[in-house]
């Protein structure tokens, strides 16, 4: 991981990205023990507004909380990769819900997962989120699966454990998959 590093993971509300966003902090902050700041910004809609969840993470104190452009972009809706995507650097790692982004023509590293029809073949469309997560921790160095697992338990509803449990398993198997399909490369970001 970089001295700093820039995660934004945007959306729209009702999709979870501000628990998303929550559940990495967490983990980066309680269970590796690393500096993160967690700014969660939504409009005044609560469902179907545009929302976004930006992290600071470092080994370092944060002296300036904002993102100023993301390391790592994760976008789960069109609205938010377009008013998102243009602030990115040019190693940027895109990450998207390829059923519901559809990506401008780039040079920056792009990964897509189907994370929404993931979550629906788990019955629940509620978890792809968490689906996400999964992907995001198997793609990238932010933080260790180990970490992701037990903040994510600690932060879900009682009772859904083992459905967002499978859900994150899911996510992160199709992300090792990706990986090994894009040939010998470590983790990004």
């Amino acid at each position: 991981m970089a001295e700093r590093e820039e995660l934004r993971l945007c959306g729209y509300g009702g999709q979870g990205i501000i628990l998303a966003g929550y559940i990495v902090g967490h983990a980066v902050a309680i269970f590796e023990h690393k500096q993160a700041t967690f700014i969660p910004d939504y409009g005044p809609e609560a469902r179907g507004g545009a929302c976004r969840a930006d992290l600071v993470i470092s080994d370092k104190p944060v002296t300036y909380p904002y993102i100023t452009a993301p390391s790592v972009l994760v976008a789960m809706s069109q609205r938010g990769y377009d008013k998102y995507h243009p602030h990115n650097r040019d190693d940027t790692l895109v990450v998207i819900d390829e059923d519901l982004v559809k990506p401008l023509p780039t040079s920056q590293r792009l990964l897509s997962i189907p994370a929404r029809r993931i979550a629906e073949g788990l019955g629940r469309v509620a978890v792809a989120n968490v689906v996400m997560l999964g992907f995001l921790t198997a793609v990238t160095s932010l933080v260790t699966v180990e970490a992701m697992k037990e903040s994510l338990l600690a932060a879900v509803p009682r009772g859904t454990e083992e459905l967002n449990m499978k859900a994150f398993e899911q996510g992160y198997r199709y992300g090792l998959e990706k990986l090994g399909a894009a040939g010998k490369y470590e983790a990004l970001a």
